[in-house]
């Protein structure tokens, strides 16, 4: 299907306005605000549309996928942040393929990516995702096993540990999602303490709360549907908003 670009222009602009004015409630910058397009399933031709409205970060969540489609942009500058549940047996090859990982939730993955990133020369930047509630359906690292899990990066010398993400419950109102975001941002912050250097990034927020994630702190948003439009929903996970 071609992507509608006019639409996709619009929405980015809207995406925008809507981080501007949070910005300005919260007395931000937007320049401290990372916009990650999530881009999964949707084609390299609606990628190349984002891109030519300036859209540089994109979000993807299969290896597969990425690859195949990466193969058809090989020619714009971007990054790609591997987001999701990554299996240990694909860490080589996210590793090759993506710029940074963003959902990194235990020290068997971490050591896969460290050892991939030492034979590929490179080092790769990583993210910890939390799970900060009880849904047997989210992924990401028990907060009593954060801080193990955080000095284990810090050893690995081809990781780079620059943050922390989640993907809170889903409420109508994003008001209630607040208390999440603001116990990622405490965890960082406790983080940073504890090594005297503060983690940049807060990865949290999506399409329905990312107003109320700025607010709270973040530092990277994840939109997919208000940028792309909605998605086949048989393929939806909690990382597509």
């Amino acid at each position: 299907m071609t992507p509608n670009t006019i639409a996709i222009a619009h929405n980015l602009s809207r995406v925008w306005e809507r981080i501007a004015r949070a910005c300005e409630r919260s007395g931000r910058s937007r320049s401290e605000i990372t916009l990650v397009a999530i881009s999964k399933t949707f084609s390299a031709e609606a990628i190349r549309a984002a891109h030519a409205e300036g859209q540089r970060h994109f979000g993807e969540n299969r290896v597969q996928e990425w690859e195949a489609k990466s193969k058809e942009l090989a020619d714009l500058s971007a990054t790609c942040h591997f987001i999701g549940h990554l299996q240990s047996n694909k860490a080589r090859r996210a590793a090759q393929l993506f710029n940074q990982v963003d959902s990194v939730d235990s020290v068997a993955l971490a050591q896969r990516l460290d050892a991939a990133a030492e034979q590929l020369q490179k080092r790769l930047p990583v993210l910890i995702e939390v799970r900060l509630s009880a849904e047997q359906t989210k992924t990401g690292v028990a907060e009593a096993d954060l801080e193990h899990l955080a000095q284990s990066i810090l050893s690995l010398p081809h990781l780079e540990l620059r943050g922390l993400m989640t993907i809170p419950p889903y409420f109508e109102d994003p008001e209630k999602v607040r208390p999440y975001f603001r116990r990622l941002r405490e965890f960082r912050d406790f983080l940073g303490g504890r090594r005297s250097q503060l983690l940049p990034v807060l990865s949290m927020g999506m399409s329905h709360d990312f107003e109320v994630a700025i607010e709270e702190g973040a530092t990277e948003i994840r939109v997919g549907s208000a940028i792309f439009g909605n998605r086949d929903t048989s393929d939806a996970s909690p990382s597509d908003h």
